[in-house]
């Protein structure tokens, strides 16, 4: 295939769940063709207005906003802003002239999409999720390819447009070798003697797996006696974590096992971390169920209850259902969630069946296979 120089728009954002797939997907574009001339799309104020240009890559923003599930008078403001938002967008298309347009999930996505279509722009949607939003359902009536991640998609596309291409994620995110498992213990200072725990939720999502740990801590760290944990609680949770755990070594609570304990707000090495974990607990966002196929991981889902359609239930499930993951209900979690990562960390034959069954389901060059769907429609 021919990978000629291109223009694209790529529009979405919003979480990191959005963004870092379409930087990923704008990055092979480059690779492919280094004169590849890309524009994002993002919504005034979100997450991709500092990580686009951080990244490299133009953005505009669209005035754009989602509906508030709660009453509030900022619902009233929201038939202006999407007139606006398609008007803005027409312009943006007429003066950038891009041969597709990519949209990647978002508020930015459906306004941008929406005036593509009907101005004759081929457009490609790339769904992250085992169940998608109405926006996307609705734009891909008229998308000429959906890419998606999830087997089961026609229940919401066009079966003749779906390409399983997998989800978008960092390079780093690959099985681990034994020297990159060497490194992990030394950079985050763990014992190879020890089990490892890794547990993520997001910079906003950690607020029932702090409660979970803080919990188990509080009760005297049971079956955590040969445990390290490496605890992301998120910026938004530290100074409250940290507050906690100086009440909890002054109390004595959870004993010796308290010191493998390790909270911080972000984990910046990502790689190692996954390399040293035995186990993962984790959301069920889109990026991070591929991402922990991709490295060949054992988790205990517990999906976020605050998303829309339950879509973390559905992402976690097409794991759990090929035994490759456990799921704990948010509701349960501050009972069962530490009491089952340390049964799990009991039997190592479990663990690496469930690592197994997790790097069949891996698909890790999505976005090179979405970079080719794209030059397929435009040839």
């Amino acid at each position: 295939m021919e990978y000629k120089k291109i223009r694209v728009i790529i529009s979405g954002g919003g979480t990191g769940g959005h963004i870092f797939p379409a930087l990923s997907i704008a990055n092979e574009l480059r690779a492919l063709n280094p004169g590849t001339e890309i524009l994002f799309v993002g919504a005034e104020g979100r997450m991709e207005m500092t990580k686009v240009p951080e990244a490299g890559y133009n953005i505009v923003a669209l005035p754009i906003a989602g509906l508030q599930r709660k009453f509030s008078l900022d619902n009233l403001k929201l038939p202006y802003k999407v007139v606006k938002s398609v008007c803005k967008a027409k312009r943006l298309i007429r003066e950038f002239r891009p041969d597709i347009a990519v949209g990647v999930g978002g508020y930015a996505s459906a306004p941008l999409l929406w005036a593509a279509q009907r101005m004759g722009v081929p457009t490609l949607i790339q769904e992250q999720n085992g169940f998608a939003g109405l926006t996307n359902k609705i734009l891909g009536k008229k998308a000429r390819c959906i890419c998606v991640a999830y087997d089961g998609m026609e229940r919401f596309f066009p079966a003749d447009r779906i390409v399983k291409t997998g989800n978008p994620i960092r390079s780093t995110m690959r099985p681990a070798t034994p020297q990159m498992k060497e490194e992990g213990l030394r950079f985050y200072r763990l014992s190879p003697e020890r089990s490892h725990l890794l547990i993520i939720g997001g910079s906003l999502g950690s607020g029932t797996l702090n409660r979970s740990v803080m919990e188990w801590i509080s009760a005297g760290c049971p079956g955590g006696e040969n445990l390290e944990v490496l605890w992301q609680c998120g910026r938004y949770y530290r100074k409250s974590v940290d507050e906690f755990m100086k009440r909890a070594a002054a109390e004595g609570l959870g004993g010796s096992a308290l010191a493998g304990v390790r909270p911080m707000d972000f984990i910046g090495r990502m790689d190692l971390a996954y390399a040293v974990a035995d186990a993962v607990v984790s959301r069920s966002g889109a990026s991070s169920v591929s991402e922990l196929c991709a490295c060949g991981k054992a988790a205990i889902f517990v999906p976020s209850p605050n998303v829309a359609e339950d879509h973390q239930t559905h992402n976690a499930m097409a794991l759990v259902s090929k035994g490759a993951g456990l799921l704990i209900r948010d509701s349960e979690a501050t009972q069962k969630l530490m009491a089952t990562a340390c049964a799990l960390l009991r039997g190592r034959e479990k663990i690496e069946k469930m690592e197994s069954n997790a790097l069949k389901l891996a698909l890790p060059d999505a976005a090179r296979a979405i970079a080719d769907e794209i030059y397929k429609i435009i040839k």
